[in-house]
């Protein structure tokens, strides 16, 4: 097929030139000029982390009661969206949390293990915030994954035991998909068909967790089938099958049982998919996240984020300590 340029100059070549003695002349857009940006899109967009209880590495870094962590690949994968982080810190007074939360254009809840307590109870503040500003009609995005999903399902089927176990403990798994005509206007749909391909095939992406929901349990809980769409199943190492990936059916929220951030950023573990496939599924899912970020039309002012952003914290080291991170970013 010929590129846009080629078909350019091919139709200037062929127009008919002002002159009918001079050769046609070809006439290119001005150099420099650019499109304006869509108004609708923020181009700026920050996202807001909820930090983890503990330091990441069993206490081997920090074993203060009152600390809590991200695990710095959970920020480069937004950074590779193309946004910036503020760290919404959950034993933080509710105030600060909601100021903070003023400030961005979506959510990311971490994997991890704490399914109680105030980390449960700010993880349901925030799931909620999240409802009423999309049912306000101000657009604003939550991406879950791992203890994150399991968190949100939960709170959506308001029953603290839905969640069934399974051995899916550092496992590279393949992504099943149920039903191709669930994934229009999902994540998966500015996926090559090559790529979905792949990863039903494919060992492309990286699971991490003893508890999940099956297909059949979403599927005769009224309130979890009503708010989600099974996009995704996976096998876990007894062939157990689990949902993987949904989306909510009103919501632009997303939930994924496995680690997306981890094919790019975590080397910690072999079984982690490094390949050029795997880091396309990683990429694909960050540009979606970020896009639906860019439709917020939040445009919090620049130096109250700038208070805030993540970059006001350093990152400690972590790979000679954690089984899981690189690096995590503590605060205490």
């Amino acid at each position: 097929m010929a590129s846009p340029l080629r078909l350019l100059l091919l139709l200037a070549f062929l127009a008919p030139s002002s002159s009918s003695a001079g050769p046609a002349v070809i006439r290119l857009p001005r150099a420099g000029a650019c499109a304006a940006p869509d108004p609708a899109l923020y181009d700026r967009p920050v996202i807001g982390i909820v930090t983890h209880p503990g330091d990441g590495a069993s206490g081997r870094i920090d074993n203060g009661t009152s600390t809590s962590y991200i695990g710095a690949s959970y920020v480069k994968f937004v950074e590779a969206g193309g946004a910036r982080v503020i760290p919404l810190i959950y034993n933080e007074p509710e105030e600060t949390i909601l100021e903070k939360l003023s400030l961005v254009n979506g959510v990311l809840f971490t994997g991890g293990s704490v399914k109680k307590g105030l980390y449960f109870e700010t993880i349901k503040k925030v799931f909620q915030y999240v409802l009423e500003k999309n049912d306000a009609g101000i657009h604003f995005p939550l991406f879950a994954q791992c203890l994150g999903f399991e968190l949100v399902s939960m709170i959506v089927s308001e029953d603290n035991n839905i969640l069934e176990s399974f051995h899916a403990s550092d496992q590279a798994s393949t992504l099943q998909f149920p039903n191709y005509s669930s994934l229009k206007g999902s994540v998966f749909e500015r996926f090559h068909p090559d790529l979905i391909k792949k990863l039903s095939t494919s060992c492309l992406v990286m699971q991490n967790h003893k508890y999940g929901i099956s297909p059949k349990r979403l599927r005769e809980n009224g309130a979890l089938s009503s708010f989600f769409r099974i996009l995704t199943t996976s096998p876990d190492e007894n062939g157990e099958v689990y949902v993987s990936t949904v989306d909510a059916q009103k919501y632009p929220i997303t939930c994924t049982q496995w680690h997306p951030e981890k094919a790019i950023f975590e080397w910690r573990k072999p079984m982690i998919p490094h390949s050029e496939d795997a880091v396309q599924v990683t990429q694909n899912f960050a540009n979606y996240f970020i896009s639906q970020a860019r439709r917020s039309p939040n445009r919090p002012p620049a130096d109250k984020v700038l208070d805030k952003l993540i970059y006001n914290y350093s990152p400690t080291f972590s790979g000679k300590t954690s089984k899981s991170f690189e690096e995590v970013y503590l605060f205490s």
